[in-house]
């Protein structure tokens, strides 16, 4: 009998140790590189592990909603790659995930928790425990012009900076 119980709990040790937790650096990675929105991520794990790393880290998280289909989605994510400085602030402060809205998947499940969204893409700021801090329409953050740069980088950093969490 005593056998037995050494090797259950030999089996215990061994399958903790092959099934390795999520560390603070995995989920970093995690999120730095989600650069599209994808109609077969797990939007509502992602946003769990999201906020996860928001509290292991002190940041908030900004849900980014939209699409592959949509143009003013890929003009705010030029506005971040074209400022190395707007998308600094926003790794350091938010844990960023890209939640799809698409006719492959609306995630409608998800998106019903949170306000009813006017246009995408969207954001929704989340506190590091996931609860809704703020919901923006994208259209007021942007410059007015009918050409490049769409939206307005002072619009856009001012939001990070009003929602970022204290000391960041």
């Amino acid at each position: 009998m005593r056998n037995g119980i050494v090797l259950i709990c030999t089996g215990v040790m061994l399958c903790s140790i092959a099934v390795p937790a999520q560390t603070k650096d995995s989920l970093e990675r995690k999120f730095i590189q989600m650069t599209k929105f994808d109609p077969a991520a797990n939007a509502q794990k992602d946003i769990d592990d999201a906020v996860k790393l928001a509290a292991m880290s002190g940041k908030r998280v900004l849900l980014d909603v939209g699409g592959e289909w949509c143009k003013w989605c890929h003009r705010l994510d030029s506005l971040f790659q074209l400022n190395e400085d707007l998308l600094k602030y926003m790794h350091d402060s938010y844990v960023v995930v890209k939640v799809n809205y698409s006719r492959e998947n609306e995630n409608k499940e998800l998106l019903s928790k949170y306000p009813k969204i006017p246009g995408y893409p969207h954001l929704f700021i989340l506190e590091n425990d996931g609860s809704l801090l703020h919901s923006q329409d994208t259209g007021e953050l942007e410059n007015g012009a009918k050409a490049f740069p769409w939206h307005d980088k002072a619009k856009v950093f001012a939001l990070l900076k009003k929602w970022a969490p204290s000391g960041k």
